[in-house]
């Protein structure tokens, strides 16, 4: 079975130690492609070294996080257009951009103006976005629909909303990012999950953080994609071959590999 992680942050401090045996652990387990959202400009080097040492398996994005986003933010969108102009680079994605309203509500129009305009990036490049959202799947799905893009495509990163907000992500052209929280005993996820089809679906970690059960509380890995899939194939009544073949091509189509 070959798998892919569609969000790994491997290029994290928490990896600084080990970063080699945990791709090698991913690859060993099946998980062959991992794609690498990008955070700010402080990130930009450690991403490039990251998918230069493993190009066969790692992706790099480009993007700016939402709670990046404070006072110098144009400087730094004007960075990531640069990174997505510069010739000889490639990006297989926007990302990670999107709203958050958990830590902070002090630059909410900053936050939309950002994702606006790296929305509009992913026009440009014909790229994916990567959208995370905390607190404000209604606010995102509010400026997807503003926007009246129909050639966008991406993933909506670790959806954790309702049935009703996930119909409504699917038909703006947008897939779901399954992580480790659809495993957690008092997940509403489940259900939902249950009534999408997996051809809307794509699997993510979003390592080190949100780890799947028996590991919850722990660092997380891209290694444990498997076991995400393994729940997906419980509650859809399905093999895990099933749910690694379609969930692997959905990603590989949509990062155009």
């Amino acid at each position: 079975m070959i798998f892919v992680d569609t969000h790994a942050h491997l290029y994290a401090d928490e990896f600084d130690t080990d970063r080699d045996r945990v791709v090698r652990k991913a690859i060993d387990n099946g998980v062959t492609f991992m794609f690498l959202p990008n955070i700010d400009t402080t990130y930009f080097d450690r991403v490039s070294a990251l998918s230069n040492q493993y190009p066969a398996h790692c992706f790099p994005m480009m993007g700016l996080h939402p709670t990046s986003v404070k006072e110098n933010y144009r400087d730094e969108l004007t960075r990531v257009a640069e990174e997505l102009a510069a010739p000889g680079k490639k990006f297989y994605g926007i990302g990670e951009i999107g709203i958050d309203h958990h830590w902070s509500r002090n630059f909410d129009e900053e936050q939309a103006e950002a994702f606006l305009f790296q929305l509009d990036m992913g026009i440009k490049y014909d790229l994916p976005v990567v959208i995370h959202s905390r607190k404000a799947v209604d606010v995102i799905i509010d400026l997807l629909d503003r926007q009246k893009e129909q050639s966008r495509k991406g993933i909506f990163h670790c959806f954790d909303g309702s049935l009703e907000q996930a119909q409504k992500i699917i038909s703006l052209g947008l897939m779901l990012g399954i992580g480790g929280i659809v495993t957690y005993k008092n997940s509403e996820l489940p259900k939902v999950v249950k009534e999408v089809d997996l051809e809307h679906l794509c699997l993510e970690t979003d390592c080190p953080w949100l780890p799947p059960v028996p590991h919850r509380g722990e660092r997380n890995e891209s290694a444990y994609i498997p076991l995400i899939a393994k729940k997906i194939a419980e509650i859809k009544h399905t093999t895990i071959e099933n749910v690694a073949r379609i969930t692997t091509q959905n990603a590989l189509t949509l990062f155009g590999l």
